[in-house]
């Protein structure tokens, strides 16, 4: 009579091969990936597949299928952090996500700035824009402008309230 072959569809053949094997490929994978959560999480999957084809694998190779589904998990856990990675330093043209509305209503206003903008003196237009597009100092636009810094300050206010008055209910700040 021919000797019986161990089944890993046995509970007990399948707890077995679990329990003399989980720590060492859990461990193997953690020197690999450096995550202790991911390194069970794959090696629980890896026994799920050992179960769910059980019928299929010989018990004498179910150690070396088990390392060999964990190694190939990881690699894929691997390739796939790397297209993330890549499609994540793709450069995105956030106008993209907007509704049309929204990028319509934004132009509207965009070009009712500019005409509020253009109806500031000559002198509240340049101290204004030195600030608000160039980025200046009070300081900085006293000194580009040859005029004190409560000078600058004045001709702000007065833009401000300007472009508030001609803006009315469109200007919320």
């Amino acid at each position: 009579m021919p000797e019986k072959k161990q089944s890993v569809c046995e509970e007990k053949n399948f707890d077995s091969l679990f329990n003399t094997h989980f720590e060492s490929a859990r461990n193997y994978l953690y020197y690999k990936c450096g995550d202790l959560q991911q390194a069970e999480d794959i090696v629980q999957d890896a026994f799920v597949k050992l179960w769910k084809q059980c019928a299929d694998i010989i018990f004498e190779t179910a150690k070396s299928l088990i390392f060999t589904i964990c190694n190939n998990a990881l690699l894929n856990e691997f390739a796939h952090k790397k297209v993330v990675l890549r499609y994540e330093a793709i450069p995105r043209d956030d106008k993209n996500n907007e509704s049309p509305d929204f990028i319509m209503e934004t132009e509207e206003f965009k070009d009712k700035l500019e005409r509020c903008i253009a109806k500031l003196s000559s002198k509240e237009r340049e101290v204004f824009l030195l600030s608000r597009i160039d980025k200046k100092t009070y300081k900085e636009i006293a000194e580009i402008t040859d005029i004190s810094v409560k000078a600058v300050e004045r001709r702000m206010s007065n833009a401000f309230i300007t472009i508030r008055k001609l803006l009315g209910n469109d200007l919320n700040i």
